[in-house]
């Protein structure tokens, strides 16, 4: 159920409401009960959540989304190392004894 900001025109009372969508909108003011009760427009207060959608999701720029595929303990979040038919093969690395022989 949204949560619905009121405030009174008259007396300024202000209050946020738990309702139902359905629900009637409130006219009459709790606090001094005249009819001047009125809904405000407010920012909506939520985050997407779950699977799939994050706050970070997209920031950096050349980031790929998350598929959120991947879960729990067993979800590994560094890559694999590439099997060696796959790179190129090293250079031969220089022996730092013959640089001053």
């Amino acid at each position: 159920m949204p949560i619905y900001a009121y405030r009174c025109d008259e007396c300024g009372f202000a209050k946020d409401v738990l309702q139902k969508i359905s629900d009637p909108v409130l006219t009459v003011c709790p606090s001094c009960a005249k009819p001047a009760f009125k809904k405000q427009l407010t920012a909506a207060g939520f985050q997407l959540k779950g699977t799939g959608w994050y706050a970070t999701d997209f920031r950096g720029g050349g980031a790929a989304p998350s598929t959120g595929t991947a879960t729990g303990p067993a979800a590994s979040t560094t890559p694999a190392a590439p099997a060696a038919s796959d790179s190129a093969p090293a250079a031969p690395a220089t022996p730092a004894a013959d640089s001053k022989s």
